[in-house]
Order: C-alpha cells, then sequence, then structure tokens
C-alpha cells in the first residue's frame, strides 16, 4: 500500500474510533525515522484530550492495524494531544482559534502591509475569508496570506 494510501486510511479508522468517543483527529504522520517508520497521531476533544483517550484509542487503532494489516513496513505508533502549539491544518482551524496567536509559514516570500518581504508571520489571527487568512502582526502590521500559500501554520504560546 502507498504512503498515501496508508493516511488515507488510518485517517478513516481514527475517525471510526474517535469518533464515538468526541475525539478528532488534528494531524496525522507515516514517515520514516532511523530503519522503521513511525506513526504519528495527534488528537484533541472538546474539554481536552486526556492519556487515557489516548491510550484507548492506540489500543484500538493498533488492534484495527493488526488484522488490516495493511502496513508496508514496520512501524511504530505513536498517540498524543497536539500540544499548546497546535498546527492549523483545517479551515475550520483557522475559524476556530480566531484571536489566538499564531505562527505562520509560508512556501514563497510574501509581502505585509508595511511592504516587508518575508515567510514567516507571527500575530493574533482574525480569521479567514475567500482562501485567505487574516493576521494582526506583533509588530503592527498586517498581512493578508493565501491559504494555498502556508507551507506550516501552528498556534503560539501566549504568556
Amino acid at each position: 500500500m502507498a504512503k498515501v494510501d496508508v493516511v488515507e486510511r488510518v485517517t478513516e479508522i481514527v475517525a471510526e474510533v474517535g469518533g464515538p468517543l468526541g475525539i478528532d483527529l488534528v494531524d496525522l504522520e507515516y514517515k520514516r525515522e532511523g530503519r522503521d517508520m513511525v506513526l504519528r497521531v495527534f488528537l484533541e476533544k472538546e474539554g481536552g484530550i486526556t492519556l487515557d483517550d489516548c491510550a484507548d484509542v492506540s489500543r484500538q487503532l493498533s488492534d484495527i492495524l493488526d488484522v488490516e494489516d495493511f502496513m508496508p513496513d514496520h512501524y511504530n505508533l505513536e498517540v498524543s494531544s497536539p500540544g499548546i502549539c497546535r498546527p492549523l491544518k483545517k479551515l475550520a482551524d483557522y475559524e476556530r482559534f480566531q484571536g489566538h496567536l499564531v505562527k505562520v509559514k509560508t512556501f514563497d516570500t510574501l509581502t505585509d502591509d508595511a511592504g516587508n518581504k518575508r515567510k514567516t508571520f507571527t500575530g493574533k489571527l482574525l480569521g479567514v475569508q475567500d482562501g485567505m487568512i487574516s493576521i494582526d502582526l506583533t509588530e503592527g502590521q498586517h498581512a493578508s496570506i493565501p491559504l494555498d500559500k502556508v507551507a506550516k501554520a501552528n498556534l503560539e504560546f501566549e504568556f
């Protein structure tokens, strides 16, 4: 099974296992580290994900993966919360975390409203509309970033 197919199937399984528990998939990584592959599953739920939640999903996911046996390589399974610097992956994430401090890295160099060229934007997320992320930058400028130019985005810890 190809890497993309593995990610798609594991995503489906996590939805089947986590859905009834009120647990949502935030992110999933399937990549080589050393000699083995690592399958990392990041979860969240309303009110916060617990260690018991992660353990429950891990056990159920592991059992299903053992039965279906579609993973092409030996792998290590890791199930956890996304942490305080949670990634923003879906459009709904940008809507949900409006008003929070974020860091956005872009594929290409873009310009903020003051004419500064950059690939990293940190500031208060104002929202997303028509495929554009709006951020009030910590330096006082404003930036509008096309969603399709985002290489990586995550919440930033606020002191």
